[in-house]
């Protein structure tokens, strides 16, 4: 039987993309194929998001084998164990800004010192290559048993979405996107008619109506790469060039999009607004998770290190007492996958023109939305006789004196399919833990 859903998974694996991969992992063949795990950098360098993910399968290699040993529930993983997914990886920075980490919130690996507090659940490296043209000297270095779980590519991570695209029927592979948006902008700028053979694009970023994480505005993926935000968010327009991000010293590093393309990208966004919310909180991961650690669960001790990390990390910066806990912000996106048909999530009754603002002082990184309420013109235009002989009559009516940006024009501006509501914000942080430990 055929997945329900085949995804590309674009992230830069902090604590929260770590734990979206094992969700997507954990799901059944049915359910979902993890068609591409696409790297990028954004939470720590690209290298140490990399190593996150040879990480992540060398553990899973470990507790497989320990299930298997202890008669433990073997329920779940079976995406793991029935498809392979293709690990590619991006550049080291964005588009056009210098490289912009958050190792202040997940620790410098990426993963709160799991890699020193835990070294037997860290794989050597010899991982590295898999993804490099180097040859390695002296010996033969032999493929570690881990990477049964994958196939390591030395091609451009937005050159492999674009081939899974390309080989798959269209509409069937939905691109989810938790990182910077620099590997997506690279392949819908390298061949946009392909990569909009995309069923979806799933994002998880921005603030729109709450406050940023990285600025008062700003939200960390958009913030990290402004331009190829922009960039991805123009193709959901009826007219890309209107929201394409200004040619700032004359010079872009990407060509424009075509005039005319044959349909409009379908972009589902999870700003901060919706996955804030999404707490796994404190007491309740450690009544959960130290039973299991304590049983032998190599998984089990490898999450609840860098949770620990996150913890002491996120009670610090609350500095008042107060209970922390971890915006499952990346999860959310894999729980819809998962979840989609379900009646409960909630989008916006009507797209959204919501903008990336990329050049302000202080602004940049912004989801610009206008608020005023005002009319559009265009959109009573079909009330209105035309001319049919003056091809342009009809489009007079979408002008409007001083709107020079196009805010009020039905002919311009982006469509955002922005989520509002979960099938429940308090149940999801149970539902992830069922869906790794049973």
């Amino acid at each position: 039987m055929a997945p329900k859903q085949r995804v590309i998974l674009d992230t830069d694996p902090g604590v929260d993309d770590v734990l979206a991969l094992l969700l997507a992992l954990s799901a059944s063949p049915e359910e979902l194929e993890l068609a591409m795990i696409s790297v990028t950098y954004g939470n720590v360098p690209l290298q140490s998001c990399l190593r996150n993910v040879v990480a992540t399968f060398h553990v899973l290699e470990k507790e497989m084998k320990w299930r298997e040993e202890t008669g433990k529930s073997t329920r779940g993983f079976g995406a793991l164990n029935t498809h392979k997914p293709i690990v590619a990886v991006g550049p080291e920075h964005a588009l056009e800004d210098e490289i912009l980490a958050a190792d202040h919130f997940h620790g410098a690996d990426g993963l709160h010192g799991v890699h020193e507090k835990q070294p037997h659940l860290s794989p050597a490296d010899t991982w590295r290559s898999l993804f490099s043209d180097e040859e390695p000297q002296g010996e033969k270095v032999e493929p570690p048993s881990y990477s049964k779980y994958f196939t390591p590519s030395k091609a451009p991570a937005h050159k492999e979405i674009l081939r899974v695209l390309k080989e798959s029927p269209e509409n069937t592979v939905t691109v989810v996107a938790v990182g910077p948006l620099t590997n997506v902008a690279l392949a819908a700028a390298e061949d946009p008619e392909t990569f909009l053979r995309a069923k979806e694009l799933v994002v998880m970023g921005g603030a729109v109506n709450v406050e940023g994480n990285v600025t008062p505005v700003a939200e960390f993926n958009c913030f990290a790469d402004t331009v190829a935000a922009a960039r991805v968010y123009a193709l959901t327009s009826p007219n890309p060039s209107s929201t394409m991000p200004p040619v700032i010293h004359g010079k872009s590093f990407l060509p424009p999009y075509p005039a005319k393309l044959s349909k409009q990208l379908k972009l589902t966004l999870f700003p901060l607004d919706i996955t804030t919310p999404l707490e796994l909180r404190k007491k309740y991961f450690y009544e959960t998770i130290q039973p299991i650690t304590k049983s032998g669960s190599p998984l089990a001790l490898w999450i609840e290190t860098f949770m620990t990390g996150i913890f002491n990390k996120v009670e610090a910066m609350l500095g008042d007492g107060s209970e922390p806990g971890l915006s499952l912000h990346d999860p959310a996106c894999i729980w819809y996958m998962l979840t989609q048909d379900d009646p409960a999530w909630e989008p916006v009754a009507k797209p959204e023109d919501i903008r990336i603002e990329t050049s302000g002082q202080w602004t940049r990184g912004m989801h610009v939305i206008d608020r005023r309420q005002r009319a559009k013109p265009g959109e009573q235009s079909s009330k209105v006789e035309t001319h049919p002989s003056d091809p342009l009559d009809a489009t007079t009516f979408d002008d409007v004196p001083g709107d020079d940006m196009g805010w009020l024009s039905v002919n311009k501006g982006n469509r955002i399919n922005r989520m509002v509501k979960t099938p429940g914000d308090e149940k999801f942080a149970a539902i992830l833990m069922d869906r790794l430990f049973g």
